[in-house]
């Protein structure tokens, strides 16, 4: 092993010891870094002089639409960029790059939680609002955030995933989310527009899911039991034409249904919309890319860190654009739960 990546005790600046942890950054194999947030940097800069000796290696994992000439563009001195399908349990590489939207994301997101692997989002799926969250709304801002990244690794920041436990399963399953997930009639516009060609989900397919989805949804009780920001229990059980729990203030490609919601505050906000005919949800519907939907008397918006929700009937809940269970389910936020490279 290179001396510069044997573990070692990290000081502060008078000499002190600051503690140390052992992580896998940059090739290194163990790496002794302090245990305090603010020093997460250290990990990165420090990884960079080991780079020296061992090259960065990075795992490029694409979506659907992405090509291998996508890749090519990050590719840059110094890092050794390959291509994979999934995230290889025994071999960890020192970051991970995802070419692909929502749900691309979704998909990996469970061994990125599990290793701590910082993961670049480049947006190109048909839905990309995770990226847009992390500043990252095109290729060329990605590209510059991963040349920030391969030159300094400061761009590297903790923020929450949210997680469903399907309770009527046995087992039950547990699944992770990134950006949004709902119950009700986002649900079933999330499942026509899955139906749709790929270009037209790209191209206003969520929007056009609307229309159908208000004409043809049938409004029923849910509850939703939770417990918000301060600690505080509250119930809201009534007829409903959706609910939706964000850790991300977008989804739907654009969808501001969250607008306060912030990825690194430990907290999911909760959108609860009221039973509503179809005219007055078809005319109120273009408020919602606004994030102008909040002061309408239908919808109750609250920041919770875990709720339960049932209904009448089993209702699908969808997540980042992707079927996870039916109700009934419980829904968690887990803080600082993922490592992503962002746009300064």
């Amino acid at each position: 092993m290179p001396k510069c990546c044997r573990p070692e005790t990290v000081s502060d600046e008078n000499g002190g010891p600051l503690g140390f942890a052992r992580g896998r950054l940059f090739g290194c194999g163990s790496l002794a870094v302090a245990t305090e947030p603010p020093l997460r940097q250290i990990n990165f800069a420090f990884a960079l002089l080991c780079a020296k000796v061992s090259a960065v290696r990075a795992v490029a994992l694409l979506g659907p639409v992405a090509k291998e000439h996508h890749v090519r563009q990050f590719e840059v001195p110094g890092v050794n960029l390959f291509t994979g399908n999934e995230l290889d349990p025994t071999d960890e590489p020192d970051a991970a790059l995802i070419f692909g939207g929502d749900g691309t994301v979704h998909r990996h997101l469970a061994a990125l939680v599990q290793t701590q692997i910082p993961v670049l989002i480049v947006p190109a799926g048909s839905g990309n609002d995770f990226a847009r969250a992390l500043g990252l709304k095109t290729r060329e801002r990605a590209m510059a955030a991963w040349r920030r990244f391969c030159d300094t690794g400061k761009n590297v920041r903790a923020i929450d995933v949210g997680e469903i436990t399907a309770i009527d399963h046995r087992p039950s399953t547990i699944d992770l989310f990134c950006c949004v997930a709902g119950a009700g009639m986002d649900a079933d516009v999330n499942r026509r527009a899955n139906n749709l060609p790929r270009w037209l989900r790209a191209n206003g397919g969520y929007a056009l899911s609307v229309v159908a989805g208000a004409l043809n949804f049938r409004p029923q009780r849910i509850t939703v039991e939770f417990e918000d920001e301060k600690g505080a229990a509250g119930t809201i059980s009534e007829p409903a034409l959706m609910c939706a729990f964000a850790n991300a203030n977008a989804y739907g490609h654009g969808m501001r249904i969250a607008p306060r919601a912030q990825v690194d505050d430990g907290l999911l906000d909760l959108v609860f919309v009221r039973k509503a005919g179809a005219a007055r949800l078809l005319t109120l519907f273009p408020t919602v890319y606004f994030g102008a939907h909040m002061g309408i008397r239908e919808v109750e918006y609250r920041r919770v860190r875990k709720l339960h929700i049932s209904s009448e009937t089993p209702l699908d809940i969808y997540a980042d654009g992707e079927f996870i269970c039916q109700t009934p389910a419980e829904v968690r936020v887990r803080p600082k739960a993922l490592n992503v490279i962002y746009n300064l």
